[in-house]
């Protein structure tokens, strides 16, 4: 079975989803972003999911997590919770 590792951050708006993607992208760290502003809790580990396989999560972060780069954070990725940005640190 497939499995992945990945961190995410979840936030309200796709409008802060964007504001957040371009600050990791113009060098803040995906970590710390998360700890700031994630509204779930694994924002308090970084954004850290640890390892799961297909299915474990909502379809549209399998999506992402399963066929995204890896090392490169994607979003705004819409789900019934909100808005995230994923980035995959490892699959196999």
């Amino acid at each position: 079975m497939a499995q992945a590792s990945a961190r995410h951050i979840l936030v309200n708006s796709e409008a802060e989803c964007e504001a957040l993607k371009t600050e990791i992208e113009q060098g803040k760290d995906f970590a710390e972003v998360a700890r700031e502003h994630s509204k779930c809790p694994s924002g308090k580990q970084g954004g850290d999911l640890g390892t799961f396989g297909r299915g474990q999560m909502v379809r549209e972060f399998d999506e992402v997590v399963f066929t995204g780069d890896l090392n490169k954070v994607h979003g705004p990725v819409k789900t019934q919770f909100g808005y995230h940005l994923l980035e995959v640190t490892s699959r196999s």
